[in-house]
């Protein structure tokens, strides 16, 4: 396993511990695993975004900690989170992990799923200019959503 699985496996399980909130220094968890900090940097900014249901607040300089924190809400809080997440434009690949992340927390079943996919896709948007389909894919992305969380 790599040191980046282990760090994100621990960071996962130390928030399951903490209830869904940790604060760590990042430079002792880079010598707990004997990495260098810019490492934890990477781990936390690949493995604990947004998309995947993580708040991340940090300090730097002497003092400094990470604060990651699991967002914890109802499906319509959890969808106008999203949506409000997206901003202007989104490409297929971050709202896939949005998608993802909906349907493992049981806030869209797979049949919605496969739609919004299937809405939001290469194929279904090709008639479109390449440099405004990621506009119009987050436009069609968010009001589906919001279709979906409003029911």
């Amino acid at each position: 396993m790599k040191s980046s699985d282990l760090i994100a496996a621990f960071l996962i399980e130390a928030l399951e511990e903490q209830n869904g909130s940790l604060e760590l220094q990042r430079n002792e968890l880079a010598q707990q695993f004997n990495v260098v900090p810019s490492q934890i940097n990477y781990v936390i900014s690949s493995r604990f975004t947004p998309e995947r249901g993580y708040l991340i607040e940090s300090r730097r300089g002497g003092g400094g900690y990470i604060r990651i924190r699991r967002v914890q809400s109802d499906k319509r809080t959890h969808i106008m989170h999203v949506v409000n997440a997206v901003g202007k434009n989104i490409n297929c690949f971050n709202a896939d992990l949005f998608l993802k992340n909906m349907l493992d927390y049981g806030y869209l079943s797979s049949e919605q799923v496969r739609l919004i996919r299937a809405a939001i896709s290469e194929n279904a948007l090709s008639a479109l200019p390449p440099a405004v389909r990621d506009f119009v894919r987050a436009d069609i992305f968010k009001h589906m959503l919001i279709s979906v969380a409003s029911e």
